[in-house]
């Protein structure tokens, strides 16, 4: 029994000296001489490196960069182009704008609705997925027929957004610079 424990030990010490040695035969540690002797001085300078914390810092928000709805150029541009119409439901992380039913003076027996949604960040024509509806009724409130609009009020809603957002991005890189 008692060599079977001798033998645990040398084992042991000769895996430290193996670590040891490929280790560059160092203890881990800093130099004394690369460090100020004062505690506080060596606090600074660790903070300066990067190598520290405070716990006031975590107050400010330097954690993260956080990307608005207003600094996307295709998200501004597509509320700006529909901003006369009522919305439903505006998600900016789920990428979907929904308008409410918009009915003219004119016309107050058809309306129409909007659905955008954003399948990019980037500013090109298949970053955007648009649907119009346009509901028609024949007593205002009942007898009512929806149907999506395949044709021109899509494609011209996205031309519009894109250009738009365009302008957005090149103003923004001007401002920049």
């Amino acid at each position: 029994m008692t060599s079977f424990k001798n033998l645990n030990i040398i084992l042991f010490l000769l895996i430290s000296s193996a670590l040891l040695i490929s280790c560059g035969g160092k203890l881990p540690g800093a130099d004394a001489r690369k460090y100020p002797p004062d505690p506080k001085m060596r606090v600074e300078k660790n903070l300066k490196d990067g190598k520290g914390f405070r716990i006031k810092d975590f107050g400010d928000n330097k954690a993260g960069v956080f990307e608005f709805a207003s600094s996307n150029e295709l998200w501004r541009a597509s509320l700006d182009v529909i901003d006369f119409m009522p919305l439903i439901s505006v998600n900016y992380s789920g990428g979907i704008i929904i308008t409410d039913w918009y009915t003219t003076e004119s016309n107050q027996d058809e309306s129409i609705k909007i659905s955008i949604r954003f399948l990019t960040n980037e500013i090109r024509s298949d970053a955007l997925d648009i649907k119009v509806f346009n509901k028609q009724c024949m007593d205002r409130i009942s007898n009512c027929v929806v149907k999506e609009l395949d044709g021109s009020l899509s494609s011209e809603l996205k031309k519009e957004i894109l250009k738009k957002a365009s302008l957005y991005k090149a103003e923004d890189k001007k401002q920049k610079e």
